[in-house]
């Protein structure tokens, strides 16, 4: 029997052997109950080229006094970083890693946020 991390992992692999084929960035997407955390990675998986997550200072301030990183609302502040910091990577295209997270609630509203921010996936 799987544990639900075992689960997930195991639904994240053959989405990042698509994505390695490619060859392009991708943008990883990782949630736990307080933090969301977003980076883009370059195409040959060997480079961190921009990060953006709840657990960053400024970001904190931001959210407000509770600095809860575990909603919808921190995860759009989230994808809009995660874009703006790629852009200034040089980085135009994506392609979207949920890691196995279901697409729907944080792991959708980081994707919106960062597709209206100019990032293309």
């Amino acid at each position: 029997m799987l544990t639900k991390k075992e689960q997930r992992l195991r639904r994240s692999r053959q989405t990042r052997i698509r994505i390695a084929q490619q060859g392009v960035a991708r943008l990883s997407v990782n949630r736990t109950n307080l933090h969301i955390y977003a980076s883009v990675i370059s195409g040959c998986g060997t480079k961190v080229l921009a990060s953006a997550s709840t657990a960053e200072a400024d970001v904190r301030k931001e959210l407000g006094a509770s600095g809860k990183g575990g909603n919808a609302a921190a995860a759009q502040l989230i994808g809009k970083r995660i874009a703006e910091k790629a852009k200034a990577a040089g980085v135009e295209k994506v392609a979207f890693d949920r890691a196995g997270f279901a697409y729907h609630g944080r792991v959708k509203a980081l994707a919106d946020a960062a597709r209206e921010a100019g990032l293309q996936f």
